[in-house]
């Protein structure tokens, strides 16, 4: 009998478990351990901090769908990951042994790269949880009463640039709504070194397609921007040339600021040896399995994947959703396999794709595969994007309530188009 232990319950320890559920027979265990009871959709978070959703819209309680598979839940964070030992222990002092381990934990949001940054002793916000989301959309309430500048964007190092995107461009339309965006001037500040290269090196004509849609609205830029303080009321940051030197100094002055932090990896997981990069992020062969631990495997934004290519400031590769349900999928293969005893050769696609809400329009990019030169290189954007994010959302929660969701479930639009399959056997 096997038990696989999958630690982080988000958009990719959820599918996981259910799906390694369904693979497995009754007598081997699956348990997943997630931050808190609930699973949160965290695309929906920009929709959250300008109170178009509430979180208990978006989010779901996690024991009867799991347990309901015949999945063991146990809503803690884990404090310890024994590696030698093939345990791990919860901040409630369990110690759980495995025979499998699944790491898919999501990162550690370093706001502490930058000072000043942050919704926690900090000046600015953030969409990264449901928690920040809330206490941006707190603030943005207040912000109403006495509207003035907004700032948006990412900080040096940082790897998500969609949401960045998506929250300015959803703010300006909820202004627009309420007949107050004529008082609010906004600009956008990124690392990126150019709008529309979204750590990816670009998608099609998406510099083209992201400088128009912010034009249309107004909104100022400033990209190789490495934002270097937030004090009270002002971003204080350096742009640099294409050499790496500063170039101009700015100070924007905001009475509402947004900015996505650099990512790291979870304590815990950092501190087993030799299982991560300095940042912290798990090292993976082809096979999503780590370098140093023959059963551990790794999926998510926790993975370790070198920058698309180097940037003046630094930016680091993204991990959509598509990209990260490919990992799952080939980690339950390769876990299949390898308890049958048959080589665990599947490999994950490692696609990007992208959906990006701009309020009341929005723009699809898709990349295949993430890092250039591409066999497929697409970017549209229409009110379509904007309408197909909503039905998204609804039927991926449905799919999590309904303990039916696995990482396939994206796969069938992809298939539509004829773009792609969603993992690919090593030949």
């Amino acid at each position: 009998m096997a038990h696989i232990v999958i630690v982080g319950a988000g958009i990719g320890g959820v599918p996981a478990a259910f799906e390694l559920r369904k693979k497995l027979g009754k007598e081997h265990r699956v348990t997943l351990l997630g931050s808190s009871s609930y699973f949160e959709f965290t695309p929906s978070n920009p929709w959250v901090a300008v109170g178009w959703r509430k979180t208990d819209q978006v989010r779901v309680e996690m024991r009867e769908p799991l347990e309901s598979k015949g999945i063991q839940w146990i809503p803690e964070k884990i404090v310890a990951i024994d590696a030698p030992g093939n345990n791990v222990t919860t901040t409630a002092g369990h110690r759980l042994d495995y025979d499998y381990l699944v790491i898919a934990t999501g990162p550690k949001l370093s706001f502490e790269e930058v000072p000043g940054l942050g919704p926690h002793g900090g000046y600015t916000h953030s969409i990264c949880t449901h928690e920040h989301a809330e206490k941006a959309w707190a603030a943005y309430q207040e912000f109403l009463k006495n509207p003035g500048p907004i700032v948006i964007g990412a900080a040096p190092g940082a790897s998500c640039f969609g949401p960045a995107y998506e929250f300015a461009m959803i703010l300006d339309a909820d202004l627009r709504k309420r007949k107050m965006r004529d008082q609010v001037p906004m600009t956008y500040v990124t690392s990126e070194p150019y709008i529309g290269h979204m750590g990816l090196g670009g998608v099609g004509d998406s510099k083209g397609l992201m400088e128009s849609e912010l034009r249309q609205r107004h909104i100022k830029w400033v990209t190789n921007a490495r934002v270097t303080q937030v004090k009270p009321g002002e971003v204080c940051l350096s742009e640099m040339d294409e050499e790496g030197s500063p170039k101009k100094e700015h100070v924007l002055p905001f009475k509402f600021s947004m900015i996505l932090p650099a990512f790291k990896g979870v304590d815990p997981v950092a501190a087993v040896p030799n299982l991560c990069n300095p940042r912290g992020f798990v090292l993976i062969d082809e096979h999503q399995r780590s370098k140093a631990y023959r059963n551990i495997f790794s999926a998510g934004v926790c993975v370790a994947i070198p920058p698309v290519e180097a940037t003046p400031v630094a930016t680091g590769a993204p991990k959509t959703g598509y990209m990260i349900e490919s990992m799952v999928s080939a980690i339950c293969e390769n876990i299949v396999a390898d308890i049958k005893g048959q080589p665990a050769d599947a490999r994950a696609t490692w696609n990007a794709i992208c959906l990006a809400d701009f309020g009341d329009t929005g723009a699809a990019f898709v990349a295949l595969p993430q890092l250039p030169p591409r066999n497929v290189t697409w970017a549209k954007a229409g009110k379509w994007v904007h309408l197909a994010k909503i039905a998204f959302e609804k039927y991926f929660l449905r799919k999590v309530k309904t303990g039916s969701l696995t990482p396939v479930y994206e796969t069938y639009v992809l298939k539509a188009l004829g773009i792609v399959s969603l993992r690919e056997k090593k030949s």
